[in-house]
C-alpha cells in the first residue's frame, strides 16, 4: 500500500484524477446566487445530481500562460502536494471546464497566447484571456475510494463580475439548463453531499467580511470514514 497526500492506495482501487470546479456567485436583491446545472442521466459519475462546473484537469490546461495569476496565499493553499504550474492548470481547468459546459468566459479581453489545445483555441477565438487573480481556493475533495470514477477536486470561487462574457450553450453535453440560483434554492435540489457541503463553506464566507481568511476544508475518506481537515 502507498500514501498518497493522507490516503492509502490499495492495489486495485481508482486513484484519484486531478480535476477543479467554478463556484460563480452574483450578488442580487434576493439574495447570492451561484451558478449550477443538472447532470445528464446517462452520465457514469453522478448522473441526474445538480453540480457546479467543473471537471478533470487537461494536460493542455498547465501550458496556457497568464498574465494575472493566483494570488500568492492561493497558490500556496492549492501548491500543497503538487507544482506551481500544475496548481496554475487546476484554476485554468476550472475555467476551462465552466466555458465548456455552460458558454461562459472568465477572465477579460486582451491577445491570447498560442496553444495547440482545441479546447482553449475555442476559448480564445472570443477574445477572452483568463485571469486567475480574482480566484479563491474555498475547498478540496477527495472522492472515496468506492466510486467508478474518483477526482481530487479543489474547488474555486469567483464573483460573477469576473465573467467578460456569456455563449448561447443550447445542445451542451454534460449539463443540462444552467441556472442562477439562490442558496436556499440550491439547497431545495438533488445535491451530491460534497456540493451540499461545499455550499455551506460559499455561505459562511459571504457572510464574512474577512471569509477570504479562513482556512478551506479538506474532505477525504481514511480509515473506513469521512475525514474533515482544513487548509490553511
Amino acid at each position: 500500500m502507498v500514501m498518497t497526500d493522507g490516503e492509502t492506495h490499495v492495489p486495485g482501487v481508482l486513484r484519484p484524477k486531478d480535476a477543479a470546479t467554478l463556484i460563480l456567485v452574483k450578488r442580487g436583491e434576493s439574495g447570492p446566487q451561484v451558478l449550477m446545472g443538472c447532470r445528464h442521466s446517462g452520465m457514469a459519475f453522478m448522473a441526474n445530481k445538480y453540480v457546479f462546473p467543473g471537471g478533470r484537469l487537461d494536460p493542455g490546461d498547465q501550458r496556457i500562460s497568464v498574465e494575472h495569476n493566483l494570488r500568492p496565499e492561493v497558490m500556496a493553499r492549492v501548491c500543497r502536494g503538487i507544482t506551481t504550474s500544475r496548481a496554475r492548470g487546476l484554476a485554468l481547468a476550472a475555467i476551462r471546464e465552466t466555458f465548456e459546459e455552460t458558454g461562459i468566459l472568465v477572465g477579460e479581453r486582451g491577445k491570447p497566447p498560442r496553444t495547440r489545445s482545441p479546447a482553449w483555441q475555442r476559448f480564445f477565438d472570443h477574445g477572452i484571456v483568463p485571469r486567475l487573480d480574482g480566484l479563491e481556493m474555498i475547498a478540496r475533495a477527495i472522492t472515496p475510494p468506492n466510486r467508478s470514477r474518483r477526482f481530487d477536486a479543489r474547488f474555486f470561487l469567483a464573483d460573477a463580475s469576473a465573467i467578460a462574457m456569456t455563449l448561447d450553450t443550447a445542445g451542451h453535453d454534460e449539463l443540462l439548463t444552467p441556472s442562477w440560483l439562490t442558496l436556499a434554492e440550491a439547497r431545495a435540489l438533488d445535491l451530491p453531499g460534497i456540493t451540499r457541503r461545499v455550499l455551506d463553506e460559499v455561505e459562511l464566507r459571504l457572510a464574512d467580511p474577512q471569509g477570504t481568511q479562513r482556512p478551506a476544508p479538506f474532505f477525504r475518506f481514511l480509515r473506513g470514514r469521512t475525514d474533515e481537515t482544513w487548509l490553511e
